[in-house]
């Protein structure tokens, strides 16, 4: 679980610092932040295969810094929030649709490697990853509806930002146990 929330710790830096359509402090600070996870994470010898997220971020936040900075208004305006997690849901549905879900490279560190290359194990991955992916684009999309129609929620839109990533987690928890007593039976 520590993993997931080391991974999206980008987007968390980004989600605090960025208030009221102001992006660049958050935008920095989880740019920073991107390239210290890469660099601990490659360091340590994870594959490229197990940074999708990784990666895709520090991309987002490159662009999003940039912008930024030089880009009046602020780009995104009150919609970051919603742009960002609709990043993170095109590049989930993005690893599905090339036959690579983004939790594969995570997975493989937890399972034995007899399993990697078996059908059941891409299935479940690919599970997850649509469970993320449809986490995403109803998280960005309600995200986006709140900015518009009561952007002043501030209860609302904290509690879409935490569902939208706490129930595809405990998916990802519970799914694999299910799939593992279900095969064991």
């Amino acid at each position: 679980m520590l993993r997931y929330v080391l991974t999206f710790l980008p987007w968390i830096a980004f989600a605090v610092l960025s208030t009221n359509g102001e992006a660049r402090f958050g935008a920095a600070a989880a740019l920073l932040v991107s390239i210290v996870l890469l660099a601990v994470d490659r360091r340590a010898g994870r594959g490229w295969d197990e940074l999708v997220i990784e990666l895709s971020s520090g991309v987002f936040f490159a662009g999003l810094t940039l912008a930024a900075f030089t880009v009046t208004p602020a780009p995104f305006g009150e919609y970051g929030p919603a742009v960002s997690v609709a990043w993170l849901a095109l590049t989930a549905w993005g690893s599905l649709a090339v036959r690579k879900p983004f939790t594969l490279g995570i997975a493989r560190r937890t399972t034995a490697p007899e399993v990697h290359a078996t059908p059941l194990f891409y299935r479940v991955n690919a599970v997850i990853t649509a469970v993320w992916a449809v986490g995403f684009t109803l998280n960005a999309a309600g995200l986006a509806l709140l900015l518009a129609f009561a952007p002043h929620a501030t209860a609302a839109i904290i509690a879409v930002k935490v569902c939208g990533f706490a129930l595809p987690a405990l998916f990802t928890i519970r799914y694999p146990q299910i799939v593992r007593a279900r095969y064991a039976a």
